[in-house]
């Protein structure tokens, strides 16, 4: 093991050590069904047992107070943001690196595809990161969908490295392609130096994790996979390997089903927790926690479930008043119909309005002349686009009062003559 690594792991058990008793501690509000079974870590568990119960505020309407540096929950469907703490702020993101690996592969490879494992892929005892996974040899065949059940349960970092050379020749070929497609999702303050999160110089920010779960959430097999507790793997010679996934949300929390955890020194413990209910998908991101992420992304999902309620903000053609454009003011409707989350706890549905720069008057009916904004008490809940009801006149043409008057009697003497024509 080099300096380095020997530095990275015993700064590690440090962190993991200081922070067991705490939990204990901490946690003491119960929540959910029977706890899951030990941490899966081999060879005798881990130093950050899965807690067994859940510390969560007793009133679920109001914003929860966290411990983690940076947290985000978020309608999963509509990515409607229903509560932020430094929701912008690049950290490393240890293990959910492995969501993006994960993304990659799903969209460009089948589950049946078999990888035959590089030796590069294989991480020998002493190696940085080897408590975390599947115990690969090189040579071994693999099919793709056991080696993602093993990247996301397990968090195996031999199989986002077998995984990525197979797809890219090389772990430096794939991680490009991990930061292209970073790029494509609209991801501004993410990189990615590794494919599996082992290294603290990847980064990212809570909102950009939204977009990329959010593209995994639509990609087929992707919540299947994060759903599932159990896994069994072929292996070479002896008994299957038995892999258990490490989101103890799947045992704690009703309706969680995904998504992925994740812990380094610097990184502290993370999590993208994902819940339904009531026909509602929740998503909580948990950067940064000092002990357990587990009991904050409850927290935030509790809110997110008890601290809302579907309303409709706006239906399409509904009268939303009149926007002044460059040249004159136009009566505007709404363009479409907005269905959002609303605080229970806020009341009123506030809106503004946004004029757009490249409209002048007179617009045709039907055009979209600017953008209605709409919060309560929080981050906005979504937008509607701005269309003119009706075209009205044109405003008076400038100059003195005796220019003007006999031209507006004149539009009004044309006015009439055209009414009594069409009647």
């Amino acid at each position: 093991m080099s300096r380095v690594h020997r530095a990275r792991a015993f700064a590690a058990a440090l962190l993991i050590a200081a922070l067991v008793g705490p939990v204990a501690l901490t946690v003491s509000v119960a929540s959910g069904a029977a706890g899951p079974p030990p941490t899966p870590v081999p060879p005798n568990g881990s130093l950050s047992p899965f807690p067994t119960r859940l510390a969560t505020p007793s009133d679920h309407t109001v914003p929860p107070s966290l411990d983690a540096r940076e947290a985000l929950l978020a309608d999963l469907d509509t990515g409607q943001i229903l509560d932020a703490v430094h929701a912008n702020e690049p950290r490393p993101i240890a293990s959910i690196t492995k969501i993006m690996t994960a993304l990659l592969i799903l969209e460009r490879t089948d589950p049946d595809d078999v990888v035959t494992v590089d030796p590069d892929a294989v991480f020998h005892r002493h190696d940085y990161g080897a408590d975390s996974t599947l115990g690969l040899r090189a040579g071994e065949r693999q099919r793709v969908g056991d080696l993602l059940f093993g990247l996301i349960l397990g968090s195996a970092n031999d199989a986002a490295a077998a995984l990525a050379i197979a797809e890219a020749g090389t772990e430096t070929a794939f991680v490009r392609q991990m930061n292209a497609r970073a790029r494509s999702l609209g991801m501004r303050h993410t990189r990615f130096y590794s494919v599996h999160g082992l290294d603290d110089r990847g980064h990212s920010t809570a909102a950009d994790l939204l977009r990329l779960v959010r593209a995994a959430d639509r990609t087929p097999g992707f919540d299947r996979i994060t759903a599932t507790r159990f896994r069994t793997i072929p292996a070479p010679a002896g008994p299957p390997r038995r892999i258990q996934n490490r989101n103890a949300l799947l045992w704690l929390y009703p309706g969680a089903f995904g998504t992925k955890t994740g812990m380094t020194a610097g990184a502290g413990a993370c999590l993208v927790a994902s819940a339904a209910r009531d026909g509602r998908r929740l998503v909580a991101i948990v950067l940064g926690a000092p002990h357990e992420a587990f009991s904050d992304a409850a927290a935030l999902l509790n809110f997110g479930f008890a601290g809302f309620t579907p309303t409709t903000v706006v239906s399409a053609g509904e009268d939303l008043g009149s926007l002044a454009i460059r040249g004159g003011t136009v009566p505007v409707v709404a363009g479409t119909t907005l269905e959002a989350l609303v605080p229970v706890e806020e009341g009123e549905v506030a809106s503004r309005t946004v004029g757009a720069a490249d409209v002048a008057f007179p617009p045709a009916r039907g055009d979209r002349v600017g953008t209605a904004v709409f919060a309560a008490g929080g981050p906005p809940i979504g937008t509607v686009p701005l269309l003119v009801a009706s075209v009205p006149p044109p405003p008076a043409a400038p100059g003195p009062w005796w220019i003007r008057a006999p031209l507006a009697v004149g539009r009004a003497v044309a006015g009439a003559i055209g009414g009594l024509a069409v009647s």
